[in-house]
């Protein structure tokens, strides 16, 4: 069936356009109990306990999952599993985040009734300031009154994202207040591209036992066997131990005329290129391909190589 591309657009653009605005609305005008919420969430030693159910359940989830990505351990728990047993899952010492649209949700009755039991801190969110929800929580989340952006008014659409972008606000403002650190981030996502984009040298390089070295008075045809044997396509020239040049094919290439009398240091690069092995490796990548070259040596704070890091390296670990 071809469809007109410009009411579909439409449909879009007043939907973002709903949304957009109802966001901006909400972050002029926080609730007040925002700022204790996340000093109750600092505070707590054990986990924060995210339930709701239908959709209300579908962002709950993920505001646990980017709660314990980002450094505060975090848990989602059904309501209706809660009632037959899952409630022993909330348990003194954690806190209680409860979402419910209307705050009169059935499900959440016994988690509410639990909370309460075990003085758990409880924070609601809802969109009925005075519901029983609401009237339950130590901190009230009140969400304005919005339009839904579906047309009859009645999907849940603007209040959804109204919910999770504050979730995501009281997560982020934690994570901050925390000192949560890249290096952390890292550390709860070891997979995909993210994970690789936040790796440091030091995970990628290959250490002291593989780099391909020799001194500065080896004569070049050992350095040739060095360099063949490592299979990097450089080998490191030393002095007392520290790095002072690089030779690469391209050294290779312009000194082919003398390479069977040459020592390593009268063909190397001197002062070449190099890293620190807390760089994250993703800048490493860049000053490769900025330089046009492939390997780049990893030193200490004397100038001492420790390791390689190869453009191979990177792109196993999925930085390009």
């Amino acid at each position: 069936m071809d469809t007109p591309a410009d009411p579909i657009v439409a449909t879009a653009a007043r939907v973002l356009r709903i949304e957009g605005a109802a966001v901006t609305a909400l972050a002029d005008d926080l609730p007040a109990d925002f700022a204790p919420a996340v000093g109750a969430i600092l505070e707590t030693r054990g986990r924060v306990i995210l339930s709701g159910i239908g959709k209300s359940g579908h962002i709950a989830r993920k505001i646990a999952s980017t709660f314990a990505s980002t450094g505060t351990p975090a848990a989602y728990v059904h309501p209706a599993e809660a009632s037959h047993g899952d409630l022993g899952m909330v348990t003194p010492g954690d806190l209680a985040i409860l979402i419910s649209h209307s705050g009169e949700t059935s499900e959440l009755r016994d988690i509410l009734a639990h909370v309460a039991r075990f003085s758990i801190p409880c924070i609601g969110i809802s969109g009925n300031a005075d519901s029983t929800l609401m009237q339950a929580a130590d901190f009230r989340l009140a969400l304005p009154k919005v339009e839904e952006a579906c047309i009859n008014g009645l999907a849940p659409t603007t209040s959804t994202t109204l919910t999770l972008a504050l979730g995501d606000a009281l997560a982020v403002a934690v994570m901050e207040l925390r000192g949560f650190r890249a290096e952390e981030f890292r550390t709860f996502h070891p997979g995909g591209r993210l994970g690789a984009k936040l790796a440091k040298v030091s995970q990628l390089m290959h250490g002291e036992g593989e780099l391909p070295l020799v001194a500065d008075e080896t004569p070049m045809p050992e350095t040739l066997i060095v360099m063949s044997e490592k299979s990097f396509g450089v080998a490191g020239v030393t002095e007392g131990g520290r790095l002072v040049g690089v030779i690469t094919d391209g050294d290779l290439r312009r000194n082919i005329d003398r390479l069977a009398e040459a020592r390593a240091g009268e063909v190397a690069t001197r002062n070449p290129r190099v890293v620190g092995p807390d760089l994250l490796a993703v800048e490493a990548l860049a000053m490769m391909s900025e330089n046009k070259i492939t390997a780049l040596f990893v030193i200490d704070e004397e100038n001492r190589p420790v390791g390689l890091i190869h453009l191979h390296d990177c792109l196993r670990a999925g930085l390009a």
